[in-house]
């Protein structure tokens, strides 16, 4: 490891404060850092460089701040398979496993090679209007379409390979890798899924039908949604980050990317005790 890349949640002052720790810890070990231009422009006198060019310029990415800083980067990162370690600077994170005050034992075992990543799959979201494609998304956690504060519920007619799944009757829908299974589908009941099964899961959002449950598809599938409506203010997410306002018959279309998200896994923890610990499993 002699190029690192360095990226930061820019609103947390604790970040910057950190980020200019690492730098210098980097630098100190003859180790190059690329910092994401906007980190170093809060920085002060250091050089940056536009934080899409990084993840090709370097051997690994850390990411100082929380789950949706890392989220952000991994879309960055792209086809590129760069490795990711992220570091949460407040509470434990689904994604940033690493506390701050195991950032420097840990450094030092990932610049030594010592270390080993999880593979998390990614999405491709399409949005065509007619034959026309509007819109194009790479996601790591989930897509979800949703109404406005004042729209009525929305009909989304859903297929899974070309069969029929049903037409919900909600306020969205949410279809979610395993990884982004912790995040929006939890809390609209959906299932925690491990992260390393090969699968997806689709959560109607509030549906009018109770009976209408989340239902597990192989990650080989291909899910289409037809947004039934006309006049109703509905949006297309991915992310939670980025997105864009859908019209009626416009048809979303999921399916696995060739891209995966290399995460650096912590060598203290495991995914079933970062469960414990965020939720707060066995607390009285």
């Amino acid at each position: 490891m002699k190029r690192i890349g360095l990226f930061a949640k820019r609103s947390n002052p604790d970040a910057i404060a950190v980020a200019r720790e690492v730098t210098s810890w980097l630098q100190e070990r003859g180790i190059e850092v690329f910092l994401d231009q906007h980190l170093a422009s809060d920085m002060g006198d250091y050089q940056g460089y536009p934080g899409g060019s990084i993840p090709a310029m370097v051997n690994l990415i850390v990411v100082l701040g929380g789950d949706g800083t890392l989220i952000s980067v991994a879309r960055k990162v792209g086809d590129l398979r760069t490795p990711i370690l992220g570091v949460n600077l407040g509470s434990l994170g689904f994604l940033t496993e690493i506390t701050q005050d195991e950032l420097y034992p840990v450094l030092d075992k990932v610049i030594s090679g010592e270390f080993a990543v999880t593979n998390r799959l990614m999405l491709d979201a399409v949005v065509r209007r007619g034959s026309q494609e509007v819109g194009r998304f790479r996601v790591l956690n989930d897509v979800v379409i949703n109404k406005g504060a004042i729209a009525r519920i929305i009909d989304m007619e859903v297929t899974v390979d070309n069969d029929y799944l049903t037409t919900f009757k909600a306020d969205g829908l949410i279809i979610s890798t395993p990884t982004g299974s912790t995040a929006y589908n939890l809390a609209a009941g959906g299932p925690i899924i491990y992260p390393g099964l090969h699968c997806l899961v689709i959560s109607p959002i509030c549906p009018h039908m109770l009976t209408n449950r989340p239902i597990i598809v192989s990650d080989e599938a291909i899910i289409q949604v037809e947004v039934k409506f006309q006049d109703e203010d509905v949006a297309f997410t991915a992310d939670g980050q980025v997105g864009m306002p859908l019209q009626g018959g416009d048809v979303v279309e999921i399916r696995k990317s060739r891209s995966s998200t290399l995460l650096v896994k912590s060598p203290s923890k495991d995914f079933f005790e970062v469960l414990r610990t965020k939720l707060h499993w066995g607390a009285r």
